[in-house]
């Protein structure tokens, strides 16, 4: 029997992961004095905001659990050698239940992110002057995003809300439908063929007030439907492409509608948008390199960024989940789910190890540091320009 995309769920693919690697030995990573480091990859280290747009940082979404456990989200950033992240959540891994459920849910994740970045000393970016002035100052920073437009549940005044609270970048679609579905995801038989009519006024409403369109988890149609709608450039912020499949088959059949082929890649780039490489179906570091070099092969360099989908900080369960199952610090590590410990070999802190991996594959500075944070930078300059 044929498998359709529908078997491809967001359990299937978290189970499979944690088949593939086995639970990860923990290992305690040094800080990395400069002088100890290539001054090369010090060199653009130091030139680039290096933004990761698409980093989980998971928090609480119910009220009696908040403001959840302290992570030390600083000290992780500055040992990535990141300037910024897409600091995500999403509100539907567990079964929304009621109406108004899934909005209570991302107010409750964005009261426990402000708290996290109160006790972190992290400020939100809201535009590019505010990454520079971060970058400048050396202060890490964060973009706030959200995957999925379940909070809205059809009402699109609510998006302005979210903006006001700090919202600046919006994945339209996750894995499962909103109560208002958006538009087709990936994984799901279509339904609307492209994206639904709210979905239509929603990319509408995030060109008005400045907030970037994320299309991950959209299908082909619903991408080139809000490339047809949106007046300003988007992120696919974290997906590989097609060809580039990893050494598991079996891991690579079950992502496949996930990854892009090399003709939508190319619409994307000629919309002047981007595509997040992650770190999915990569072994190693040198590897990731290696996907990270067939994308700009294919769209140019001007249309590559990061997009890791893993988590700078610990996981965090509702212990009301499941009883059986312990809370945050004693949850096992999922291979690769740490964003400072992907690959078994890796040695260094996120960036550190990208660019390490990059200059060993021939590619410039200037192309490290577009691919690092500037063409994320430009972009996230052109969707939020004109507003606070």
């Amino acid at each position: 029997m044929k498998e359709t995309r529908n078997d491809f769920t967001r359990r299937h693919f978290l189970t499979a992961i944690s088949g593939m690697g086995g639970i990860m030995l923990l290992k305690s990573f040094q800080s990395f004095a400069l002088d100890e480091t290539d001054p090369r990859i010090v060199a653009i280290i130091k030139k680039t905001i290096a933004i990761d747009t698409h980093n989980h940082i998971d928090v609480p979404l119910k009220k009696e659990e908040l403001p959840g456990p302290a992570v030390e989200l600083k000290a992780e950033m500055k040992k990535s050698g990141l300037s910024a992240i897409c600091m995500t959540f999403a509100v539907d891994y567990q079964k929304l239940t009621y109406e108004g459920e899934a909005y209570e849910r991302f107010m409750n994740g964005l009261d426990a992110m402000d708290k996290i970045l109160e006790n972190n000393q992290i400020k939100r970016s809201y535009n590019l002057v505010d990454l520079k002035k971060a970058h400048k100052s050396g202060t890490p920073t964060v973009i706030q995003s959200v995957e999925g437009g379940h909070f809205l549940e059809g009402k699109i005044e609510r998006l302005e809300i979210a903006y006001q609270r700090g919202l600046r970048q919006l994945g339209l679609l996750h894995d499962n439908d909103a109560s208002v579905p958006l538009g087709d995801i990936y994984t799901n038989p279509p339904k609307f063929n492209g994206l639904s009519d709210f979905g239509k006024g929603v990319v509408k409403e995030c060109n008005r007030l400045g907030i970037l369109i994320d299309l991950t988890h959209c299908s082909d149609a619903a991408i080139n439907d809000a490339l047809k709608i949106s007046s300003k450039p988007v992120v696919v912020s974290h997906t590989s492409l097609n060809t580039q499949l990893g050494q598991n088959p079996n891991m690579a059949k079950m992502m496949m509608p996930r990854l892009i082929s090399k003709e939508q890649a190319k619409i994307v780039a000629d919309a002047g948008g981007l595509i997040g490489v992650w770190r999915h179906l990569t072994d190693s570091p040198s590897m990731y390199a290696q996907n990270i070099k067939a994308m700009v092969e294919v769209v140019g360099v001007d249309h590559v960024c990061l997009g890791t989908d893993t988590k700078l900080t610990p996981a965090y369960r509702s212990p009301n989940a499941n009883q059986n199952r312990p809370n945050n610090a004693n949850q096992p590590k999922r291979f690769g789910e740490r964003t400072n410990e992907i690959w078994e070999s890796q040695h260094s802190g996120y960036f550190y190890t990208v660019v390490e991996e990059l200059l060993k594959l021939g590619l410039t500075e200037p192309e490290i540091i577009k691919i690092g944070g500037a063409n994320f930078c430009k972009v996230f300059d052109l969707a939020t320009k004109g507003h606070n």
